[in-house]
């Protein structure tokens, strides 16, 4: 019986020391998700000045705060394939400009991803209008090829079978090739944030 005692004391005090140590993580956890909650308050346009909130943070929680402010700003930075996500992207990138403060190389970037968020909007458009040019040219060669020029009409490609899997499978390239130069930057950006004191 001795015996058991003992090993349940060795289980006892090896739980004792894992708890010891994990109020460190949660005390992390917690910091963050405060950053988040003050990232996501001026995301929904409350009047917050992140530059303003983070110096009134305790020295020692600046670091793990900024990092959940980053998060959630940086988690708004998507492709624009709305006018909401448009806005939203904009005031998530000037919100990491104000965390950065003076950093040269975070503003930019920061400008690179505003670039890659307006590029994005016309690329997609050319894109669209290139595509409905082929296939209205293709439908108007094959109609004068039956003896048909003229008769038609006004022609609507994306009413063509073929429209909307060609538009898919060039909107997942380009959807594909935007999300990569944003995400790059985006690793980038919290990497200079985590660095930067």
């Amino acid at each position: 019986m001795a015996e058991i005692k003992s090993t349940m004391d060795m289980v006892l005090e090896r739980a004792a020391r894992m708890a010891a140590t994990a109020p460190a993580e949660t005390d992390s956890e917690d910091l963050i998700k405060k950053g988040m909650r003050l990232a996501a308050d001026y995301m929904n346009r409350k009047d917050i000045d992140l530059a303003k909130e983070l110096a009134g943070q305790p020295v020692g929680e600046q670091a793990e705060v900024k990092k959940g402010m980053a998060q959630t700003l940086l988690r708004n930075v998507v492709l624009p394939r709305s006018e909401e996500l448009q806005v939203a992207g904009e005031l998530a990138v000037q919100g990491i400009i104000g965390l950065a403060g003076k950093n040269r190389d975070i503003a930019t970037i920061c400008r690179e991803l505003e670039q890659i968020l307006k590029q994005y909007g016309q690329h997609k458009e050319q894109m669209t209008q290139q595509l409905d040019d082929a296939i209205r040219a293709q439908l108007e060669q094959q109609s004068a090829g039956r003896g048909q020029a003229g008769k038609m009409g006004k022609i609507n490609p994306a009413m063509h079978p073929q429209y909307r899997e060609e538009l898919g499978r060039m909107m997942t390239g380009l959807n594909n090739q935007y999300n990569d130069a944003l995400d790059q930057r985006k690793d980038m950006i919290l990497q200079h944030l985590s660095t930067a004191r």
